[in-house]
């Protein structure tokens, strides 16, 4: 199988794009959460493991750190440190009272809940997936597919059984990781197939096939679930309902031609992680201001449009972080050679 493809892909980009923005809709707590709760952290998984290298090393576990794990801890600190001077002092943070100590903890051990993580708590996907990523490598180190196949089911099972035996949460969110597994492994072996250039006979076919066995799951067997505190209801269901939304919204996007704002949005899911909650803390500190209003109870058209605020808002942050600071966003700025 050859290395994976490295020039950016404009479906896949677009796909990323909105899955983010499901994130940030998502975390509005709209009447859509329960169906985009199904797939959306699930997709972010099946797009890495799109993309995992046939064999890591050294350099290239130092590599993904660099573009992972150093934007999550620059960005845990910068986001400790605004809550710790401002954020707590204001809202529910008053109420509940949050441990100062246990959240800077927080940043290192990456998966606590509000207890650990109130000043991010979406930052836990970041060194999840670098999870997922080193411990897919290791068992593609493997030579044999049936063996692989057999330690990744020990595996994902493992995930699953973790949280129901201990009911805590575990250090870098590693059960989530080996959950997530299903979807970065499914993605990696399928990747020939996925990334394929050319036009897939039946692709039509294969695209009604995915939109019947969606909706059907999306009618009959949707419940509420969240990868991020290990709830899944029922397992099977879960990673039903999972991969048939990863299947019908890739082949989906695999037909939509390009949308600019998708594609760039995309490109810059680590910043927008980080900042879509602050930029809601900002809008309704405005609307505090203004006209008063301190109990937000948005309808739907309103959450809607606050989705559309702040991706406004965050337009401008990330062509100053990608000129000026791109290491938050993963990248290492280069100087130019004489």
């Amino acid at each position: 199988m050859s290395n994976p493809i490295k020039r950016r892909i404009n479906w896949v980009d677009q796909l990323k794009g909105f899955g983010i923005i499901l994130v940030i809709y998502g975390h509005n707590f709209p009447f859509l959460e329960s169906y985009i709760y199904t797939f959306h952290m699930p997709l972010f998984f099946f797009i890495g493991g799109l993309f995992h290298p046939d064999t890591i090393n050294l350099k290239l576990i130092k590599k993904r750190a660099n573009q992972i794990l150093i934007p999550y801890f620059l960005w845990s600190f910068l986001l400790f440190l605004f809550w710790f001077f401002v954020g707590r002092k204001f809202g529910d943070s008053v109420i509940t009272n949050y441990s100062p100590l246990k959240n800077f903890i927080g940043i290192f051990y990456a998966q606590g809940d509000h207890e650990y993580m109130s000043w991010g708590i979406p930052m836990w996907f970041l060194p999840a997936i670098f999870l997922s990523f080193l411990i897919f490598g290791l068992v593609k180190k493997i030579n044999r597919l049936k063996y692989q196949i057999l330690i990744l089911f020990v595996l994902i099972t493992m995930g699953f059984l973790i949280p129901r035996i201990f009911k805590t949460h575990i250090f870098w969110s590693l059960d989530v990781s080996l959950v997530a597994l299903s979807f970065y492994a499914l993605a990696y072996y399928l990747k020939a197939f996925i990334l394929e250039k050319k036009t897939v006979k039946n692709q039509n076919l294969l695209f009604f096939v995915f939109f019947v066995m969606h909706l059907l799951c999306a009618l009959f067997l949707l419940v509420k679930v969240d990868m991020y505190r290990s709830t899944y209801v029922n397992e099977f269901q879960f990673l039903l309902n999972a991969i048939v939304g990863i299947g019908f919204w890739v082949s989906a996007f695999k037909k939509i031609k390009e949308i600019k704002i998708l594609s760039y949005f995309g490109k810059n899911t680590i910043p927008v992680l980080a900042l879509h909650l602050r930029i809601l803390t900002a809008i309704k500190l405005i609307l505090w201001l203004t006209i008063g209003l301190k109990i937000f109870n948005f309808n739907e058209i309103e959450k809607i449009i606050l989705v559309i605020v702040q991706l406004i808002l965050l337009y401008p942050i990330l062509i100053f972080i990608n000129k000026y600071v791109p290491i938050l966003n993963g990248k290492i700025k280069t100087k130019a050679r004489n």
